[in-house]
């Protein structure tokens, strides 16, 4: 029997040392077994006590897996390839387009894509969204964002301003950062200004303060940016460790822009 033959392969050396293989299989089996007896698969425990490694191979793909996938057992749930969650909410939000062709749908998908750098999918998909509702903020400003990242501020400035028109305070100063940053790209340094300081009025976005201080330094205005990079640099050393990891690029140019103050101290 196979709880048998387990216990006595386990216990004998030299099976442990000259059958690597087959201990892998063993283990496979038993893992597979003792599942089986937590979810009360009684047939299949007896299955594969008795045809051991491909019983448990039938039952991890028949039961398993499929399990863990619904959530209704343990299965796979406790580990994920990277990205596996985000391509399933993909895959469950292009059917359910397919479906419905709701704008609050491809906006999803767009967010989605957007976060994976994938930004000319991005913008068809925001795109798709406004033309099933032309005024959602949400989609007018996460255009005008994907458009910076694609290097086209001309285009992203209108979408911005007219979310900000109707919502000052929109995405917690996301968009008019982003707004900001357009601006610096199109050279209307004076109007970037004042939204940067729109927004370190309110929040403390190290993204924020940093492209606030570089702007003063081009102004000659380097007491101000010294304060602002401080800021951040001090901020961040309270931060947690997830904010820290976000906003490390940033913290190293602020580092940058307090080492250039202290040396011409």
């Amino acid at each position: 029997m196979f709880l048998a033959s387990l216990l006595g392969g386990l216990l004998d050396p030299e099976f442990l040392l000259g059958s690597p293989v087959a201990l892998l299989m063993f283990g496979f089996s038993a893992w597979m077994f003792v599942d089986a007896l937590r979810r009360h698969e009684w047939i299949w425990a007896v299955c594969i006590a008795v045809f051991t490694v491909f019983s448990a191979m039938m039952y991890y793909f028949l039961v398993y897996r499929q399990l863990g996938r619904a959530g209704g057992g343990r299965g796979l749930s406790g580990f994920e390839l990277p990205g596996a969650r985000q391509r399933a909410r993909m895959r469950e939000i292009r059917a359910r387009i397919h479906d419905l062709d709701h704008a609050r749908d491809h906006l999803d998908l767009a967010d989605l894509l957007f976060a994976r750098g994938k930004y000319q999918e991005a913008e068809a998909s925001y795109r798709a969204s406004l033309a099933r509702d032309p005024d959602d903020p949400d989609a007018l400003a996460h255009l005008g964002q994907c458009l910076m990242r694609l290097g086209r501020p001309a285009e992203a400035r209108p979408l911005l301003e007219a979310v900000l028109a109707q919502d000052a305070k929109h995405d917690y100063g996301h968009t008019r950062m982003a707004l900001a940053e357009a601006l610096t790209a199109l050279g209307d340094a004076t109007a970037s200004l004042a939204h940067w300081e729109e927004v370190n009025r309110h929040h403390g976005y190290p993204r924020a303060r940093v492209q606030h201080a570089e702007l003063l330094i081009a102004q000659g205005r380097g007491a101000e940016a010294m304060a602002l990079a401080r800021e951040a640099v001090s901020d961040d050393e309270h931060a947690p460790r997830f904010q820290r990891q976000r906003d490390k690029a940033w913290i190293r140019r602020a580092r940058r822009i307090v080492s250039m103050g202290d040396g011409k101290a």
